[in-house]
């Protein structure tokens, strides 16, 4: 507690003092300026203490070659220099209540046992600590400003490995980073090792990746999800057309009571019997038939589109063979998109034959849907009941074309 400011006359002060083993000069104004400053100490001194002076790191070139116990505690030491010194007689070190980053290394300090830490900036202590410094058998490393993340995983496993040689564990080491974790003691802090682990994390979020691509595709395939985008685009296509084509032909005017979408396996039952009682006597239904009314010269999806869009019903004749036929899926999918997009009630189902469940693929989740949703009128097979049946389909067409 004076008011000594030169580490350097203090060396050569005690040049002469033969006996000289314990120094205390603490608390006084000491500084070193560090290259070309020459140090001179009693050979015979053992123990030093320069706590509580303006010391910075350049007072490890100035220290006694054979101290075993040396205090710098509460200077401004920010960093342990390499190879300024050699200290092989140092067994104590007090750095504590300095400007320390990390852990110092002990390349200079060969026979360094005791090593006090306490109270500086670090954040995330090596974990190779023991490894560079194998005859430490106490570090006292508490009360620093600890960050809890991944890097600090390695040093909370030291404790564990170094077997006990942690001062003051665990009371001592709590987390101040982040804010969510402060007061929290390493002990109790744990992250995955997929959290911590770069490469692992990247190889699992690719094979994440990989399975939600392969789950996306094998939906897509199994809900037929290319044909509908496919269809969506030639809907778009034709509808572009129609917008930019003749001034005559814009303006959808209705022209058919009804248009029908059938199987040409069933085309005999459409031509003997739906045609003809639809077609014949007073009130008579005009119909849209592909086979009289398709547009030479058109795509046929822009023929389907055209037809059901001149119509004001659109009747779809069910059967196995209506369900394994491409086009009357084709035109499923846009009497289907028109329903939607006009809120109308345009579509009429009729059951020629029981379909089997088995037998409608997977793309025809809205055929499902809409005989479960809607009622349908069924082909009687009995000759009695086809009076009533065309009764009740005339009653569902009913309407006045322009």
């Amino acid at each position: 507690k004076n008011k000594f400011e030169s580490l350097s006359k203090v060396s050569f002060m005690t040049s002469l003092m033969k006996s000289l083993k314990y120094l205390d000069m603490s608390n006084n104004l000491l500084r070193h300026e560090g290259a070309g400053v020459q140090c001179q100490w009693a050979e015979s001194l053992a123990e030093l203490d320069l706590s509580s002076n303006q010391l910075a790191d350049a007072v490890f070139s100035c220290l006694p070659a054979n101290v075993r116990k040396l205090g710098l505690r509460n200077n401004h030491i920010s960093s342990v220099p390499r190879g300024m010194v050699e200290l092989s007689s140092l067994q104590e070190l007090n750095l504590a209540s300095n400007r320390l980053a990390d852990l110092p290394a002990c390349s200079g300090f060969a026979s360094l046992q005791v090593l006090n830490v306490e109270m500086n900036s670090i954040l995330t202590p090596s974990a190779d600590f023991f490894q560079s410094c194998p005859r430490v058998r106490e570090l006292q490393a508490g009360h620093n400003p600890f960050k809890c993340s991944c890097e600090l995983q390695a040093f909370i496993g030291l404790e564990r490995r170094a077997g006990g040689k942690l001062f003051g564990w665990p009371a001592a080491y709590v987390c101040e980073y982040p804010q969510g974790l402060r007061g929290t003691e390493l002990k109790d802090f744990h992250l995955s090792q997929l959290a911590c682990n770069a490469t692992l994390l990247l190889v699992t979020a690719l094979l994440l990746t990989l399975v939600l691509v392969a789950a996306v595709a094998f939906l897509c395939v199994r809900l037929d999800v290319p044909w509908y985008l496919r269809m969506t685009w030639q809907w778009t296509q034709t509808k572009r057309r129609a917008w930019h084509g003749c001034p005559g032909d814009q303006g959808t005017v209705l022209q058919f009571h009804a248009f029908v979408s059938y199987s040409e396996r069933d085309a005999l039952w459409v031509k003997n019997e739906l045609i003809p009682n639809l077609e014949k006597g007073d009130g008579c239904v005009q119909l849209c038939q592909h086979e009289r009314n398709f547009v030479p010269g058109k795509s046929i999806v822009e023929n389907i589109i055209n037809c059901i869009e001149k119509s004001y019903k659109s009747i779809f004749v069910l059967s196995p063979n209506f369900v394994q036929s491409e086009w009357c899926h084709y035109e499923l999918y846009f009497a289907h998109h028109k329903l939607f997009s006009e809120n109308s009630n345009s579509l009429i189902l009729i059951l020629l034959e029981p379909i089997p469940p088995y037998l409608i693929p997977a793309r025809y989740h809205k055929l499902k849907a809409l005989m479960a949703k809607r009622t349908y009128l069924e082909w009687p097979k009995e000759r009695s009941k086809h009076a009533l049946f065309w009764a009740n389909l005339r009653a569902a067409i009913s309407v006045n074309l322009p």
